[in-house]
């Protein structure tokens, strides 16, 4: 009967410990981060004072005399 009940509880505690879904949780949680950082970079990038930045070392650097 004592054996009967340790393998009852050894199956159940390996049925509690299974992570049935948590990778495709985890993989939207991060293509969520993701896009949210993606979104951050461009309103960054096309923002007018970073702008201009780019533009002015652009032309600097086409218009260097070699």
């Amino acid at each position: 009967m004592v054996q009967r009940i340790r393998a009852w509880a050894r199956g159940m505690a390996c049925r509690v410990r299974q992570d049935s879904g948590m990778t495709t949780s985890e993989y939207a949680v991060g293509t969520i981060a993701a896009c949210a950082f993606a979104a951050v970079l461009y309103k960054v990038v096309t923002s007018q004072p970073v702008m201009s930045a780019l533009q002015s070392l652009l032309k600097d650097a086409l218009d260097a005399k070699f």
